[in-house]
């Protein structure tokens, strides 16, 4: 077994944390420990000469960060955790490094039309011409593909779909993304905390909120800060909007694709409450620019807490007849109940976060089970179910957005007086922080190295849809085509978080 030294949710969020580095054998050791479900891949990502590896330790709320240097190859965990397999493909986009014995040595954000590969570590010239994708075979009788994207009907971001189908029912799904890559790990390098902050606040415009938090974290870790306790909870009003706000769209858009457009239109009108009360209370309708390491940018505006108690108040008086209505409307059941199950087995395999991993059993969530300020000081109760398929997707959303406005009612009312942002002090040296916050989708990750003159020299996102893409290619198996627009939209992954 590898030399894993695990620290717990306090250490990780309020001092630096430096990779433990660890030999290829011990790197392989911990690649047995995932496969054997001891442990669970929260992120793994690239550098110029070596590759991290971050693990939860689930059974004792417990977080290790592995370093292993690495000239033009790595051991790959992919061969024994197939959750690492895409990500392993994005380092050696990136970086250039490959995984020896990968089982799936195919590029995945690259497509071939960057002007450099690997641009983040020994940048190339591109290949004359890029060699055509090559999706994986499937055989048998009367199998026939439908390709659908990666440019969508409505406002979508693209993401190409390969069905391979007998009559109606899926035999494959297979995704090909990358289609949004930014490059923002480039964009990263040697930019001030600002910078990095805006960039985290756009890297998945409906998880603004959650992505500058888990930033603002990784920055405070490093620097060894803790922002005072009324940006703390300004930061969790935010991030409960969001919350809300994003579950009421969802809820409204899978029933909307079960041709339910009542449903759709309320819930619309819902969101549009969140969005107008976050506007009012903080100066933008998805939260940007809110969150910086420190604390906030922006106070609680004077007629902010009346526009949020204003707009949870009627979310909470309309949110009843509108479970009644989807639980009571058997054309709806007949839908949802039993499409796209995920085995739980699969969800804990891949650390399924959010609404998908706990619609099929897997009791975690970031803000109770690695507290940070202020909800280890909140009630507040995750909702749980073990039946896996649209159906459970959308009541966990409900049970969700019932305790984000219980949430929103506590915190609204403990709000603390003071500052809303400490000074950062100065660097004397390379810190390394992590930041994990639970987003609506489940648990972002960031990881930061500072600069001694406290620019980031090193930074890496990663957003829960890593693991749960390729969990959407699972449920589909088996189901008609006709039904992948709700198994899809019961997942809601998203495509610029994933392609960075």
């Amino acid at each position: 077994m590898t030399r894993f030294a695990p620290h717990s949710a306090a250490q990780v969020r309020q001092a630096p944390l430096p990779g433990q580095p660890v030999s290829p054998a011990e790197w392989a050791a911990a690649g047995q420990a995932l496969a054997a479900g001891r442990l669970t891949l929260l992120g793994l990502w690239g550098e110029p000469q070596a590759v991290r590896l971050a693990l939860l330790d689930a059974s004792r709320h417990r977080i290790g960060l592995l370093r292993l240097e690495a000239g033009e190859t790595f051991p790959s965990i992919a061969r024994l955790h197939p959750p690492a397999q895409r990500l392993e493909r994005k380092i050696a986009d990136l970086f250039g490094l490959a995984a020896t014995d990968s089982p799936d040595p195919r590029p995945w954000l690259d497509h071939g039309h960057w002007p450099h590969r690997h641009p983040l570590g020994h940048p190339q010239p591109p290949a004359a011409a890029a060699a055509p994708y090559a999706f994986l075979p499937s055989e048998g009788e009367s199998l026939h593909q439908v390709p659908v994207g990666p440019v969508h009907a409505g406002i979508i971001e693209p993401g190409h779909f390969r069905f391979t189908a007998q009559g109606e029912t899926v035999v494959r799904l297979e995704e090909r993304l990358g289609y949004t890559h930014k490059g923002i790990e480039g964009l990263l390098l040697g930019a001030p905390l600002a910078r990095g902050a805006a960039l985290a606040g756009r890297s998945s415009g409906d998880s603004a909120v959650a992505y500058q938090w888990a930033f603002a974290q990784a920055a405070e870790a490093a620097l060894g800060l803790a922002p005072p306790p009324r940006a703390l909870h300004l930061r969790a009003i935010a991030a409960e909007m969001e919350r809300l706000a994003n579950h009421l769209g969802d809820i409204g858009a899978i029933c909307n694709d079960a041709a339910f457009a009542m449903m759709l239109a309320q819930c619309a009108v819902l969101r549009e409450s969140c969005l107008r009360a976050t506007a009012t209370a903080f100066g933008h309708r998805f939260g940007r620019d809110l969150i910086a390491p420190g604390g906030t940018t922006r106070d609680l505006a004077p007629e902010g807490a009346a526009a949020l108690r204003a707009a949870t108040a009627e979310i909470a008086a309309r949110l009843p007849r509108l479970i009644a209505l989807y639980d009571g409307t058997a054309s709806l059941q007949d839908r949802t109940v039993g499409t796209g199950r995920l085995a739980p087995e699969l969800a804990h395999q891949f650390g399924a976060g959010g609404f998908v991993g706990r619609a099929s059993g897997r009791d975690f969530d970031t803000r109770r089970d690695l507290p940070y300020a202020p909800y280890d000081r909140l009630s507040f109760r995750v909702p749980l179910r073990q039946d896996g398929d649209v159906n459970a997707r959308i009541w966990i959303r409900f049970a969700e957005a019932e305790q984000s406005l219980a949430l929103l009612a506590e915190l609204l009312d403990t709000l603390p007086e003071g500052p809303i942002a400490a000074p950062l002090p100065a660097l004397e040296a390379p810190r390394e922080g992590l930041g994990l916050t639970e987003g609506f989708r489940g648990d972002i990750l960031v990881h930061l190295t500072l600069a001694p003159d406290g620019s980031i020299a090193r930074g890496h996102f990663r957003d829960p849809s890593w693991f749960q893409w390729p969990l959407l290619e699972a449920v589909i198996e088996g189901n008609i085509i006709a039904d992948f627009p709700l198994c899809n939209k019961s997942f809601n992954c998203s495509y610029s978080g994933h392609d960075l």
